[in-house]
């Protein structure tokens, strides 16, 4: 055999799966073009080209005149609606938000510019912008050459959420609603709605004095930091007077330091739905742990935020808000909060403060376990979110502060009474 004849079946494959990706490749060009072509008919023009066969058929079948005069009319329909899908929508598109990120109870305006860049006018067009699950229309009128149109558009936000704005769709179709001709322009936005949060001042909590801290503006007469010297007063640790300056002086002065502060701070958050009676305790979670986030981060502390299933971006307060806005509740097999106590003090060991934060639903004694799963040494504090209680209270549990929160106003007044 020669070494020709040997190559000849190797040959013959090639050749048969270059045939088969062409005639592969013609198949999808063909599918795409059906495809484009089937996707501007309608369902209510599909029931009438199905009555419209029907009746021809039965029309020819039956020798029955009034049968075919219904089929005419009925293709007399099709066809001249299909005429109103011919021209151009080339628009350039272009969708601006004032503000990508709003609170809860906020407005987002926007406006959507509609530009006709090419040298033939453009007949009037329907603009779809879809927002989250719903979407506004506008009409656009005759556009020539050159000629531009703004519509304004408002985005109410009654809830917690990261709202997908876009893309902006330009349809054609008749009056009747049979055929509808749609090109997407533009990529979409995203929406934050962040929750809302509480400012509020005073001391931040839990801080330790530590040999890796920050300074503060308080002063003490002991620590790490030195701030200066001054006079000697009665009671003051005669181990810190500056024996130098008191000789030079003649008068006995001492050093004064400025408090260091442990600045690790972590957010326990519990997404588990069985820790909430409702959504609104849920809300109520949510925009309690945002607003002590927010603070520890003005503070210049580290925060670490942990929810039953990964960490929250907490960066600074903008990535904080954003990932709050998108979070949900946790699947059930999760855990509940006393699991994500444990997730804190395994991966969090060295954190010098802890707020857990949860629901009602939570007892006193999943509360307390929860609590003494965290890391030994750090400051902790629970925050109970149970909307409608008149006052915020304030009780022990173990060596952790746990207050209730009926409303988010009353946070602040909640923490004095715990730094008290």
């Amino acid at each position: 055999m020669t070494t020709e004849a040997l190559g000849q079946p190797a040959a013959t494959e090639d050749r048969r799966a270059w045939y088969g990706q062409l005639v592969l490749g013609a198949l999808r060009r063909v599918g795409a073009v059906l495809g484009r072509a089937f996707g501007v008919v309608r369902p209510v023009a599909w029931v009438l080209i199905a009555g419209a066969l029907t009746l021809w058929i039965a029309g020819r079948s039956l020798g029955w005149w009034e049968l075919t005069v219904a089929a005419i009319s009925i293709t007399v329909v099709l066809a001249l609606c299909l005429l109103f899908l011919i021209g151009r929508t080339a628009y350039d598109v272009s969708l601006d938000l004032n503000r990508t990120r709003v609170v809860v109870g906020e407005r987002a305006v926007g406006a959507l510019t509609l530009a006709n860049t090419g040298s033939r006018a453009i007949l009037p067009s329907r603009v779809l912008l879809p927002v989250g699950g719903g979407r506004g229309v506008f009409d656009v009128n005759r556009l020539a050459a050159g000629e531009s149109a703004e519509e304004l558009f408002a985005i109410p936000t009654s809830r917690r959420a990261v709202v997908k704005v876009g893309p902006v769709s330009v349809v054609r179709g008749d009056p009747l609603g049979l055929f509808e001709r749609v090109h997407r322009r533009d990529e979409p936005v995203d929406l934050f709605v962040h929750p809302r949060t509480v400012l509020f001042d005073g001391q931040s909590l839990g801080f330790l004095r530590d040999l890796e801290g920050l300074p503060a503006t308080d002063l003490s007469p002991d620590d790490v930091s030195f701030h200066a010297l001054r006079e000697y007063q009665p009671g003051d640790d005669l181990r810190h007077v500056h024996w130098k300056s008191t000789a030079r002086t003649g008068h006995m002065m001492v050093r004064q330091y400025e408090e260091t502060r442990r600045s690790h701070f972590v957010i326990g958050l519990s997404t588990s739905p069985g820790d909430y009676r409702d959504d609104d305790e849920f809300e109520l979670a949510i925009s309690a742990a945002g607003s002590l986030g927010l603070r520890a981060l003005r503070d210049s502390q580290r925060v670490e935020v942990r929810v039953q299933e990964r960490a929250l971006p907490a960066g600074t307060g903008k990535q904080f808000l954003d990932s709050l806005s998108a979070l949900g509740h946790s699947k059930a097999k999760a855990g509940s909060v006393v699991e994500l106590a444990g997730v804190v003090a395994a991966t969090l060991p060295l954190a010098s403060v802890v707020v857990l934060v949860c629901g009602s639903k939570v007892d006193s004694n999943d509360l307390r376990t929860a609590c003494s799963r965290l890391p030994f040494g750090a400051r902790v504090l629970a925050v109970v979110a149970s909307p409608g209680d008149s006052a915020p209270s304030l009780r022990r549990i173990g060596d952790a502060d746990v207050v209730t929160l009926g409303a988010l106003d009353q946070l602040p007044n909640a923490l004095r009474k715990v730094l008290a």
